[in-house]
């Protein structure tokens, strides 16, 4: 039995990523440079428009560069620009 999405309620995360949460993922992620973010599971928030929580594994684009867990969280509106909205390491 699926779930239904409450406004303002956070899914658990899944994996592997949807077609639309890679393309999400993608979007926002090509223009940022120094680090590599791998997505290993997501999870949404209908709100206006969807917020995604990505849990990845991120390492620095330099040598001897350690692997971290982090949360990247995007926004996409209704209409508008998807964006990121915050990055935050996993302690």
């Amino acid at each position: 039995m699926e779930k239904e999405l409450v406004p303002g309620g956070w899914t658990p995360y899944s994996t592997p990523l949807s077609a639309e949460a890679q393309k999400v993922f993608d979007s926002v992620i090509k223009g940022l440079m120094g680090v590599h973010y791998t997505p290993l599971a997501f999870a949404t928030q209908p709100v206006e428009g969807i917020n995604y929580r990505f849990f990845c594994n991120a390492k620095g684009t330099y040598p001897f560069a350690l692997n971290e867990a982090v949360i990247i969280q995007i926004y996409q509106p209704i209409k508008g620009e998807t964006l990121i909205t915050s990055i935050h390491k996993v302690d």
